[in-house]
């Protein structure tokens, strides 16, 4: 289940919330290079950069995919550091029995994005998560792998209870369902452009999925 976010339960259910006129949005057009491009109409999920693009990653730290993706995609980013702006979206996916858990996890990303800290922790994220099978769902739990890793009790716990983070948090499941996340991991490139594991036909292939986007405009 964890592999794909249940995706094949995910598309149907992603396909009810959007039948509601406020999420609606343009159907993808024909496969480009491992990538789908939409249409205009599509929402914007990113921050607009002046001069390099931006790749957004819809991600979760208890997807055996998402964490598979992470060192490829850290090093194609820095490949293209010139070029790419990375920033990543974790996914809460609403009404899923996995909700409550990613919405935890969401809270713990943002935590780590306020304090500077998520580049250098993702990684770790995922093992505690993948592989030791860490909780951090919790405040407490959270701030103890958190001093764990280096960082101040109180500074971590001021930036878990911050308006900033509770937003960013509150925020994460429209932009899921906005963007029509059908699985994990997707990669959105200037708004139009994604590809995922089955797109690009495995984790393995997204960067160069990822590459002929960027041949685009």
């Amino acid at each position: 289940m964890k592999l794909l976010l249940r995706s094949t339960a995910l598309l149907a259910a992603a396909a009810g919330l959007l039948g509601n006129p406020a999420g609606a949005a343009a159907a993808p057009a024909e496969p480009h290079g491992g990538a789908h491009v939409f249409g205009h109409g599509h929402p914007q999920p990113v921050r607009q950069v002046a001069v390099r693009r931006e790749a957004v990653e819809f991600f979760w730290y208890d997807c055996y995919h998402s964490a598979e993706l992470e060192q490829p995609l850290t090093g194609w980013a820095a490949q293209h550091h010139d070029d790419v702006v990375l920033r990543r979206v974790p996914a809460v996916w609403p009404g899923s029995g996995d909700e409550q858990v990613q919405t935890a996890h969401a809270r713990l990303y943002y935590t780590l994005e306020r304090l500077g800290e998520a580049d250098r922790l993702q990684q770790s994220v995922y093992r505690a998560v993948r592989e030791q099978h860490a909780d951090l769902t919790t405040e407490d739990r959270a701030a103890d792998w958190a001093v764990g890793h280096g960082l101040s009790a109180s500074a971590f716990r001021a930036a878990y209870r911050s308006a900033e983070v509770e937003r960013a948090t509150a925020e994460a499941p429209e932009l899921f369902t906005r963007n029509r996340i059908t699985e994990l991991p997707t990669v959105i490139v200037d708004g139009r452009y994604r590809t995922s594991p089955t797109e690009a036909g495995g984790v393995e292939q997204m960067p160069s999925a990822l590459d002929r986007v960027l041949d685009t405009r």
